[in-house]
């Protein structure tokens, strides 16, 4: 393969199919081409010739040791998909540098697509940015834990605070840790039990913990735990608040309101995931729209999305 500068091949990847599965490749193998079934390291690229009303697969490999064919698409979110890759990229790109979000009705319109394609490809997409999937370090320094709830406003007005038992909304807990990443996540209920699990798998023990004064949090156990008491006005203590994780969910309910406008709680995960990935992988950080575009692609191998039934509750 000829060594093309992957920056330059990117810039014309998003119209041309060939640069599209070239620097799919690459990305994908930067060691090699090997057989994503068995593992074999020595493949062999093989021209397969189009068919009436069919055209040819491009950058189509056979396996010297398992005797399969694959491709870069094989065994990836990407897998048995119709759209061109290039469109895959201009998805991939467009979600990455979209920090509110963007509709499957706006990336339809900018792709060509139907609406349907571009929903599930979202979705596909929302399972590569899944940090679920691997296996990652604990939170550490000061993070703050809070939680926020999406759903439908309350019919006898906009009161804040906690909803009470049978509110439609859902709970969305996040640890952010200050300077660094967040893991949020629904969850079905909010109590000590939850909050100690969700704190001891992703909180190391020796962080300090910010929260604000709910009942809950203070049956934690976490050892090092420092608490602002908002029911009586008080929102910064010195260093100790919770503004980091309220600043993650203001952007999280700008995409749901604005960009999304409905989200139903069976897809609502696939939704802050999408908005983890992008706070945990931003530009403070040292991560550029073109190192998200380039994770996301990472994280599409061995992940799979099938569309089974159209359902009645698609978010936009």
């Amino acid at each position: 393969m000829e060594t093309t500068n992957l920056t330059t091949l990117a810039k014309v990847a998003f119209s041309n199919e060939s640069a599209a599965v070239e620097l799919m490749t690459r990305l994908r193998w930067p060691n090699g081409v090997a057989c994503p079934r068995c593992g074999g390291a020595d493949p062999y690229k093989i021209t397969p010739k189009a068919q009436p009303g069919r055209p040819a697969r491009r950058g189509l490999f056979k396996c010297s040791a398992c005797k399969k064919q694959f491709s870069v698409t094989t065994g990836s979110v990407f897998e048995a998909s119709h759209v061109p890759l290039s469109k895959w990229l201009m998805a991939i790109h467009l979600m990455s540098a979209s920090k509110k979000g963007m509709s499957a009705h706006q990336l339809h319109r900018m792709l060509g697509t139907t609406y349907r394609a571009a929903w599930f490809m979202m979705h596909r997409l929302r399972l590569a940015m899944d940090s679920n999937m691997g296996v990652f370090a604990r939170l550490t320094g000061v993070v703050e834990v809070d939680e926020t709830y999406i759903g439908a406003k309350n019919k006898r007005g906009t009161k804040r605070g906690r909803p009470g038992l049978g509110s439609h909304k859902t709970p969305v807990l996040a640890l952010v840790q200050r300077g660094g990443r967040v893991r949020a996540f629904p969850m079905e209920r909010v109590t000590s039990a939850n909050l100690n699990a969700a704190i001891k798998t992703h909180m190391d023990p020796n962080a300090t913990m910010m929260t604000d004064d709910f009942a809950a949090y203070k049956s934690t156990d976490h050892a090092d735990h420092q608490t602002v008491n908002h029911s009586s006005g008080e929102y910064v203590r010195g260093s100790a608040h919770t503004n980091t994780a309220e600043g993650f969910f203001s952007l999280l309910k700008r995409g749901i309101n604005g960009s999304f406008h409905h989200v139903s709680k069976g897809h609502l995960h696939r939704y802050v995931t999408e908005f983890e990935f992008r706070y945990s992988n931003r530009l403070a950080l040292g991560v550029n729209d073109s190192q998200r575009t380039e994770k996301i692609i990472l994280g599409a191998e061995g992940k799979r999305l099938t569309y089974k039934k159209r359902s009645s509750h698609r978010a936009a």
